[in-house]
This record gives structure tokens, sequence and C-alpha cells, in this order.
């Protein structure tokens, strides 16, 4: 019997072999200490790029490079000595011009710009391997609960104006809204057309000597969706915001019912972490109330007209806006900056749910021509010690930026003009854009590693990789012997295209992901071993070489099949049900057994066809 491949199949295993290598290389470079420069609400453009080297030139700012990559600038550094070194002085010329730039210790990939477009760049490594900084953060429900009656608040006033229901107040707590009427006929007759509206609230009637009143509250089904709803509101938003400033494969994902792990492997400045993470910022879209006089006496005299409320515009001057809030950032699905076609000047164009676009078409309709104003919220937390204790306090920071006309009845697509400029336009953009959190959020936990230990922990891992591997090399090859070294070269291919396949995919490697590379090493050889025993046994038994070959692959495929499926149904239930950690190993499992079972069974049934396929062989090497 004789043992040949068709072409085809070993113009194919070396393009595969040509492939891993390609996407395998990158992992070879290693990083480049480098600052990162990003801007809080900018987007770095290449007149920002061409000032900044400008800077960095005339202050003798030594670096290796400067780019402008996603939105930020990317310096890179021949050592670490000099990255910390510049980048106090960056901090500090950048400061001067504008205190919004964030300028951030990171390590870039030293991948060659020829591999980089081809798409082949190394896989990103763990917070355990890399460094980084790790934080847990704490959702305040109470406030994103209040922020859902507030808006029921408005809700109500809005709908029983439309049902000509006649109330004398509407009064939102941490708990309810409360409607106040004047008679118990006006609160029942109310109560009926309330209730069919609004049928996910529980109700609750009382009364004082001189008003009658409704109570909506949440049910407790809908108490836990606006908690769950807030919480993934939330992570979308850090998610993004993250994005937006070039973090590299950060890990945000929920733990229990309020908190939130954020991971940031490579950011070695903490300082600036917690800048990226605390722009804990909401928006809100409000009527503009009165005029320009009544802002002003409003400033000088410390007093609010009922319904109206004193907020500070960007350049500091005084403007009054109405209590009730038409919809929320957190409704806000998209936003692009432009240019209005009728009047040519910078715009922003907004995106929004289903539930916001209905709230806005209704106050926009009886509101053309009047002023509506963008507020920017964010809720600062600081630790005061109060009576001996330590506590929590919130600090809240709003400021109006941007007011402008309502022209048109709008719905779910509308324009904010008004704009000076279109980087005022982009401004706005990128931070509606990026999203609102749905709720404050603190930082309640927080652990850096350094790159020196993530260093160690790829030492140690490298070092477990590399002891296995020559370990399994050496006694193939002893016990063996040519067949041996023919599955020591499958293994070296089978290493190549799994690391190449987790760097196409760009996975995070972690230390179980390491595990998993080890245990894949160990397993890559069992296939054959069960195909080099079935040879031997073959060949006790009598038949020839050519058959004792073919009979060996044929034979103990199936045996093969069945083991490497039962591991990957295991591998595929702990990604299923594991956490991050368990989920890196089972993806490294995973990959490893696929890319193990080519090369024992279809790489080494190449190279043995090569070696004894084409003559007459009396005697095998094995």
């Amino acid at each position: 019997m004789v043992n040949q491949y068709a072409p085809w199949k070993y113009i194919l295993l070396s393009l595969i072999v040509l492939l891993g290598l390609l996407y395998a290389t990158p992992n070879l470079y290693g990083e480049d200490p480098a600052v990162q420069i990003s801007h809080r609400v900018n987007l770095v453009n290449e007149e920002e790029l061409a000032y900044i080297t400008d800077l960095l030139r005339n202050e003798r700012i030594s670096y290796r490079s400067i780019e402008l990559e996603t939105g930020h600038l990317l310096i890179r550094f021949d050592s670490e000595e000099q990255q910390l070194r510049a980048v106090t002085q960056i901090r500090e010329l950048l400061s001067d011009i504008d205190k919004r730039y964030g300028v951030a210790l990171n390590l870039a990939p030293a991948t060659p710009d020829w591999l980089s477009n081809l798409n082949a760049l190394p896989m990103y490594l763990g917070l355990d391997l890399r460094g980084g900084v790790h934080f847990l953060m704490e959702v305040d429900m109470d406030s994103a609960i209040e922020k859902t009656l507030e808006r029921l608040a408005g809700e109500l006033r809005t709908f029983m104006r439309g049902e000509k229901i006649r109330y004398k107040a509407v009064q939102a707590s941490n708990q309810n809204v409360s409607i106040r009427f004047a008679s118990v006929t006006e609160r029942d007759t109310a109560r009926l057309i309330l209730e069919e509206e609004y049928r996910d609230y529980l109700f609750e009637d009382s009364n004082d000597d001189r008003s009658w009143f409704v109570k909506l509250s949440l049910s407790q089904t809908a108490l836990l969706a606006e908690k769950k709803s807030a919480i993934e509101q939330n992570i979308s938003t850090l998610r993004n915001r993250v994005n937006e400033l070039g973090v590299a494969e950060p890990v945000i994902q929920r733990q229990g019912d309020d908190r939130v792990v954020v991971q940031l492997p490579g950011v070695q400045d903490t300082v600036r972490a917690k800048e990226i993470l605390g722009a804990t910022a909401t928006l809100e879209f409000r009527l503009v109330y009165g005029s320009f006089n009544d802002w002003n006496a409003a400033a000088k005299s410390g007093k609010t007209p009922i319904g109206a409320k004193l907020y500070a515009r960007s350049d500091g001057s005084p403007v009054l806006l109405k209590r009730s809030v038409i919809v929320t950032g957190d409704q806000i699905v998209g936003a692009a900056s432009g240019i209005d076609t009728r009047s040519g000047t910078p715009n922003v164009t907004i995106t929004m749910n289903a539930k916001g676009a209905d709230r806005m078409s209704k106050i926009t309709r009886d509101n053309i021509g009047k002023p509506m104003a963008v507020v920017f919220i964010e809720d600062k937390f600081e630790f005061r010690e109060v009576n001996g204790q330590k506590r929590r306090i919130r600090t809240t920071e709003t400021q109006v930026i941007n007011v402008a006309t309502i022209r048109d009845q709008l719905s779910k697509r509308f324009e904010i003009t008004g704009l000076d400029s279109t980087r005022e336009a982009r401004d706005l953009a990128l931070l509606l854009r990026a999203g609102a959190l749905r709720a404050p959020m603190v930082i309640v936990e927080e652990r850096t590693v350094g790159p020196s230990l993530g260093q160690e922990n790829i030492d140690r891992g490298f070092i477990s990789v590399v002891i296995g591997f020559l370990a399994v090399l050496i006694f193939m090859a002893v016990y063996y012997r040519v067949f041996g070294l023919v599955a020591n070269l499958a293994l070296s291919l089978n290493l190549v295209l799994l690391i190449a396949v987790l760097s196409l995919l760009q996975a995070t490697l972690t230390l179980p992901g390491i595990a998993g590379i080890v245990l894949t090493v160990g397993m890559a050889v069992d296939a054959n071993v069960l195909i080099f025993e079935r040879i031997r046994e073959e060949i006790r038994l009598g038949n020839t070489p050519q058959a004792a070959i073919y009979a060996g692959y044929e034979k103990a495929f199936g045996t093969i099949m069945d083991a490497n499926l039962t591991t990957l149904i295991v591998a595929i239930i702990l990604f299923a049900f594991g956490t991050g950690a368990i989920k890196g190993f089972a993806v490294t499992l995973s990959i490893g057994i696929v890319t193990s079972m080519f090369t024992s069974i279809f790489g080494t049934r190449a190279v043995i066809n090569l070696i004894y396929g084409r003559r007459a062989v009396t005697k095998l090497a094995i």
C-alpha cells in the first residue's frame, strides 16, 4: 500500500504554516514605553499633532516617534527612564494650554508597519501579565431611582395637561411621585385614567385637611428592572468612554447587583485611569426660562422664580432653565457633527431611542421658536471625616454647554444649532456619543499591578511552557525516533498556530491562558502517541510498513476524535459558565484542541508520507 498526499494538500499545509508564522511573528517585537495624549472631549487632530510636535522640539524633549492614532497622540520612547522624565514635562506644558488634555503613561506594541498593515498584531496581555489598574466601582442605585422618578414626574405633568386633568402639583421624592388635587372627585377621576396609562406602577391614595393625593411608586418588578437597566447603561457608557480614550482591551463587567469591575491593562498611571473612569457625567435637555434680564436679576438677587433653576454657562454667565427635564443623555443612541445646510453653521445631529423621541416630540411641538439648553452634570465623590467616621460625600457640578432655538417639532433625529465653531460641534458630538451614566459611580476598591510583577508572571509562564515543551520533545525523540521527530515538528507548528490564532482574534492572554497553552502542549502529542502505538501494533501483527502507516492513521482517528471532542465540550462549558479568568483558559484550550488535531493528524501524515510514501520500505524507525 502506497501512502501519498495530493499536491493541493501540501500547498494548503504550506500556506497555513506561512500564515501561522506571519501572524505569530508580531509577538516577538514586544512593546515600547509611550505617552498617550488625549483630550477629555475632543478628538486630537492633525493641527494639534503639528503644534505638540513643535512644542516638544522647542522644549528639547527627546522621543523616538510621535504619531496620530484614532483621536489621540502616541509618543514612543527608547526606555522607561526617558518616558518617565518626559511625562512630567509634557503634563506641565499641556496643562498651561488646556487643562482638559489628558497625559497617560502607556505601553504601545512595537510591531513594524508592514505587519500592522496586514492586520498582524500581537496578543493583548491581561492585567496579571502586563500590569495595569483594577477598579471595583459601585453604582449609586438611590440616585438612579431618584432620576427615574423625576422623569416620571415630568411625564405625568405632560400627560395630565394633554388629557385636561386638573391638578395642583406634582412632586418627586426618592420613593414615589405624589400628585396633589383640590378635591376627592378630581383625584378619583385622575386615578382611573392614570392607572390605565401607567400600569407598571403602584398607586396609593392619601389626603390631609386641604388636599387629596395619589402616590405612584415602582413595583418590585419595575424596581429590579430599573436597577438592571441602570447598571447595564453604566457598563455600556464606561466601555464607550474607555474606547474613546484609546485604552487597549479593557475588561468591564458586572459583579453582583450594583457593582462593576474595570480592568485597564497596560495603564501605568493610576491617576489618569481615575480621570478616565471618574468622568461620571450625565446630560439633560431643559427648556429655557424667561429672558436675559430675568437671568441677570436672578443671579444678582439669588432668588429664582417658581418652576425655574439658575445655572451657569461655559463662559460663566447665568441662565434660568425650567425645572422639568425633557430628556436625559441615557436616551441618546447616536450623535454626529456636521454643517447645517440651511444656514451653513455647525450643528450636531442627535438620534434618540423610542422613549426619548416620543418625549422630545411632545415637548418641542408646543415650544417651537423657544430656546432649549443642554446641561452637563458631573457627580463627584470624596471621603470626609464626620463625627470621627469616614463618610462618602457626593457633590454635583452643573454647567450649560449649549443653548439653541427649537426650529421644528423634534422626534427621533434632530439638530442642535447655535454652535460657535466646527470644533465645538465635534466636541459636543463626542460627549453625547460617549453616552451618559444612568447613575453616579464611586470607586470602592483600587488595585495596581506593576509592570515588574507582570513581567515576572510572563517570565514564569514562559519558563513553564519551555520546560513542558522540551520535556515532551526529548521523550518523543528518544522513544519514537524518526516518528518522534516528526511529532516534535508538528508540536512546534501547533504552538505557532495557537499563538497565531490568538493574535488574529486579538484575544487577551492571562496566566490561566498560559496554563491552557501548557496543557495543550501535553495533550497535543496524545494523538501522535495513539497513532504511533497503533502503527507498532500493526507491524507486530505482520503487516507491511506502508500498510501499518495507513492502518495506524485510519484506525486511531476515531479514538483521537472522541478524546478531543469530550475535552472540547468541557472547554465550551467552562467558557459558557465561567468568569473572566476561566473563560481565558477555556478559549486557549479550545483553540489548542483544534490546532493540535490539525497538526497531529494532517501535519504529521504529510511529513511521514514525504519520508516513506514514495519508496519501498522494509523497516520503520519507530
